[in-house]
Formats: structure tokens, C-alpha cells, sequence
């Protein structure tokens, strides 16, 4: 078997028997992922820092005083700053950066002796659902419909993040989600990913899309890997004032499997008009393995679901506006070649028309819009009063004893690269659909890979916790993906 192929707590369970070393883990690691360039999904390589790191993770694992993470190898999303490396956030205008300081979380994985492959590709400051808006090009989805060689989307914006870890180019990666960013793309490629309680994992460091949405979380192959790769990641940062002072338990000793007498919920609102018969059935199916496994399934109401979406492209795009203003060409990054005459002005608009893409400038200037003095209360501030009604929705659920949601990931499973980018933005908006309720609530969510469509690819069911459960949250997940059986692997093209 390829070293490649191991999920964490496998690797860490061979590496602690001495079965192998982290040195041969990373070395089959970075091999894997310079063969897969057609995926691109890595976009800075960092094989020196891993093999260094590699070797004091097997002299940590000599002492035999080693985390679960210690020798383990990791993507990085591009959106997380790593100290000396390149961290453009897939922008152009960022070109060039290599920040003198490390994020937290990426320190906090570090010092529990996780491994650095290098950065991976995702959309241009993690604004897209298709990952084609990178400065980098198109991630590329291992996965490929039955007897079609259509290049697939791996989904975004932590696309490079999924299609590495469905690949077994890593053993997991970190990623982001603003509004489904983690979840969908683990729903098109076949893995499971976590997005966590905000505040549960410290945002400093990361770059900022929108900073009362965004949170880090794992990108994996189990839901035991999620658990341990989530551990290490949270934690109380003081550096970051969303940041929870709330202690860390251990996610994995939570995996009981038994979910007996759990209560969960059915939301009817996410009955989607126009919903493929396959994801209906999935659903279905997927409260039916919880009902097995001695939950009860109770159908809910979440009222303001439908107005999830609009409110979330007014919020969204009003905070992306404010937090990359501070991208002008001044002090990092790319800066335009001025003529003869031009001032500051010039150097700002010319900066950023060449260094940021058109989906970051689209909704940059929807975001400057809806801030603006005439229409402000009309748009931002109505956004702000449904997302505060979202938040009820869902207290008032758990306050009936509810203990998980179970949703859809995702309206569809991959579509192909390029068929939805010439198309109305709308739709490919359209893809956060079932995701984006969370980030406005603040509540953790977990996308568990659990069937495929006709064409054999796969499809994703979304389970949504009670804040600061995430342990209650993962157990109910690991029950679903043991009853679903999902193992299916992409067959190797690249």
C-alpha cells in the first residue's frame, strides 16, 4: 500500500510502533504530489521544510513523548500565512508575499509535529464555489464522471485542500469556510470536512475574506482523522478577539458510536424546489441510517432559511470590501507601473485593477454598495437583522432537544470545469445553498462523504451541531459514514 493512502490515525499508529518513519511518510508524500501536477493542486512546494520538520518528528517519536499529529504530512490552504513561504491567498496582488510570522493554527499544528508538504491552491481570497478564480488556474477534481473525461471542479474556495486529500496527495489539509468553503468541496470530492464553532479555531494569520464568517477547520479522510486534525488546530488564541476561551477536548475519545436516544432534525425548508432525485434519496437514506442506529428523526422548521442566501451576499461581499481595502500597492505585494503625473489615486485604482480578478472586484463593489450612506440600512443592516433571525431559527430547534441537523452538502454533486463560469454569477452562488446558514449562526458543520450520483461520483450529506459540541457533532458523524460505508477512490488519471 502507498504510505500516501494511510488516513491519520493510521499513520500514527504505525509510526508509533515504529512501523515506518515520518521521514519515509513525507518522502512518499511529496512524491505523490509532484506526480499530480495535472491536478494542480499544490502551488508553492516546501519539500525542504518537510523533510527537516519530518526529522524531528521522528526524533520526537524516539522519546516517545509524541502527539497524535506528531510526523504526520499536511497541505496548507493558501489563505493561511506560513513564515518565509508564499502566501498569496491565490491573488495577484499578493504576489510576491512571504509573511514574517506563521498563523496560529498552522503554529498550533507545528507544535504537534505536523509536516508542511507546501500551499495548496483555492479560490482568489477564498471567493468562489468552482475553484476557478485563482490566480493559480483551475484546481482539477481527481474524481471523473463514468466514461467522461470532462475536467471536474473539486469545488471551492478550498479546492486544492480537497482534491490533495481525495488524491492521496496528503494526509489531510487545512482549509476555510465562509460559506460552505470546507463542506462543499469535501462533498464533490469524497472526504470529510469540518468547519468548526466560530471562534473555535483562532483566525490570526489567515487571511481575511470576511471576519465574521470565516473559520479554519480540517480537511480529511475519516471523521476519527477530523476529530484528531480538529484537536490540534483549536484553541484559545489572544491574538484573535473572536477567539473563544474555551478548553479543547479530545474530539477522538468522544467517537463512542453510539448515538442512541440523539434526537435530529429534518429541516422541511431545505426541500429545494428542483432538487435531483439522487440528493433527495440520499437524504433519505442517510436519516434512515441514523434511525438504525437508535436516533430519532424529527422533522424541523428553520423559517428564514430562504432569505439565507440573500443576506449572506450582502454581508459577505460589505466585509470583503472593508477588509481588502488595505491591499493598495504600498507596503507588500504587487504594486502597478505608474506613468509620468500619476498620484496616489492612480497607484490604488491601477494596483488594484490589475492584481485582484473579477469575482474579487465583483464583490468588492457590492460590498462598497451595499456599505454606501444612501444604502446602508437598506441592505446591510436589513442583512444583519435576518441573519440575527437565522440564529433564532436554529436556538430555538436545539432549545426542543435537537442534537444534530441533518441537510444536503450540496445541490449537486462536481459539474465540469467552466460550465457554470460564463453562466449568471447567481448560479454558482447557488451552490452554498445548504452551507451558508451555518457561517451565520456561527455553528459547527461536517460534510460526510455518503453515496455517489450515476456517474459514480460523490455525494455529500451535512450534519450541523450544537455550538461548542463538536465532539457530540463528530460522533454522530462517524455513525453515518460507518453506516454508509463510503470507500470509493478516484481512479488515477493524473
Amino acid at each position: 500500500m502507498t504510505l500516501s493512502k494511510l488516513t491519520i490515525a493510521a499513520a500514527r499508529d504505525a509510526l508509533r510502533k515504529g512501523d515506518m518513519t515520518a521521514t519515509d511518510l513525507t518522502e512518499a508524500c511529496l512524491k505523490e504530489a509532484g506526480d499530480a501536477k495535472a491536478l494542480n493542486a499544490f502551488v508553492h512546494d516546501t519539500p525542504e521544510q518537510a523533510r527537516e520538520q519530518a526529522k524531528a518528528a521522528d526524533a520526537r517519536l524516539a522519546r516517545g513523548d509524541a502527539p497524535a499529529m506528531c510526523g504526520i504530512p499536511l497541505g496548507i490552504k493558501d489563505l493561511f500565512c506560513t513564515k518565509s513561504v508564499g502566501s498569496q491567498a491565490a491573488s495577484n496582488i499578493l504576489s510576491g508575499f512571504r509573511p514574517e510570522y506563521e498563523s496560529t493554527v498552522t503554529q498550533n499544528l507545528w507544535d504537534a509535529g505536523a509536516v508542511m508538504l507546501g500551499k495548496l491552491n483555492m479560490d482568489e481570497f477564498a471567493m468562489g464555489s468552482s475553484n476557478e478564480t485563482s490566480a493559480y488556474g483551475n484546481v482539477v477534481n481527481p474524481w471523473r464522471r463514468a466514461g467522461d473525461d470532462t475536467p471536474l471542479t473539486p469545488g471551492g474556495s478550498s479546492g486544492g485542500s480537497s482534491a490533495a486529500v481525495a488524491a492521496d496527495l496528503c494526509l489531510a489539509a487545512t482549509g476555510t469556510d465562509t460559506g460552505g468553503s470546507i463542506r462543499q468541496p469535501a462533498a464533490f470530492t469524497g472526504i470529510v470536512g469540518l468547519k468548526p464553532t466560530y471562534g473555535r479555531c483562532s483566525r490570526w494569520g489567515v487571511v481575511a475574506f470576511a471576519s465574521s464568517l470565516d473559520q479554519a477547520g480540517p480537511m480529511t479522510k475519516t471523521v476519527r482523522d477530523a476529530a484528531i486534525m480538529l484537536e490540534a488546530m483549536a484553541g484559545y488564541d489572544p491574538k484573535d478577539s473572536t477567539s473563544a476561551e474555551i478548553p479543547v477536548p479530545d474530539f477522538e475519545a468522544m467517537l463512542t458510536g453510539d448515538i442512541r436516544g440523539s434526537k435530529i432534525g429534518i429541516p422541511r425548508e431545505y426541500r429545494m424546489d428542483g432538487m435531483p432525485g439522487e440528493i433527495e434519496t440520499l437524504w433519505a437514506r442517510g436519516a434512515e441510517m441514523l434511525r438504525d442506529a437508535g436516533a430519532e428523526i424529527v422533522d424541523i422548521s428553520l423559517p428564514h432559511t430562504k432569505y439565507a442566501l440573500p443576506a449572506y451576499y450582502v454581508i459577505a461581499p460589505a466585509e470583503a470590501s472593508s477588509n481588502l481595502a488595505r491591499y493598495d500597492g504600498v507596503r507588500y505585494g504587487h504594486r502597478a507601473k505608474l506613468a509620468q503625473g500619476d498620484g496616489i489615486v492612480q497607484m490604488y485604482e491601477k494596483t488594484r485593477a490589475e492584481g485582484f480578478g473579477p469575482e474579487v472586484q465583483r464583490r468588492v463593489m457590492i460590498g462598497t454598495y451595499v456599505l454606501s450612506a444612501g444604502f446602508y440600512d437598506a441592505y446591510y443592516n436589513r442583512a444583519r437583522k435576518v441573519r440575527a433571525l437565522i440564529k433564532k431559527d436554529f436556538d430555538d430547534v436545539f432549545a426542543t432537544g435537537v442534537d444534530a441537523i441533518l441537510t444536503p452538502a450540496t445541490p449537486s454533486a462536481a459539474f465540469g470545469l467552466g460550465e457554470m463560469a460564463e453562466a449568471d454569477p447567481v448560479q454558482m452562488y447557488l451552490n452554498d445553498v445548504f452551507t451558508v446558514t451555518v457561517n451565520l449562526a456561527g455553528l459547527p458543520g461536517i460534510s460526510v462523504p455518503a453515496g455517489q450520483d450515476d456517474r459514480g461520483l460523490p455525494l455529500g450529506l451535512q450534519l450541523i451541531g450544537r455550538p461548542w459540541e463538536e465532539g457530540a457533532l463528530l460522533n454522530t458523524a462517524d455513525v453515518l459514514e460507518r453506516a454508509a460505508g463510503f470507500v470509493s477512490k478516484p481512479g488515477k488519471w493524473w
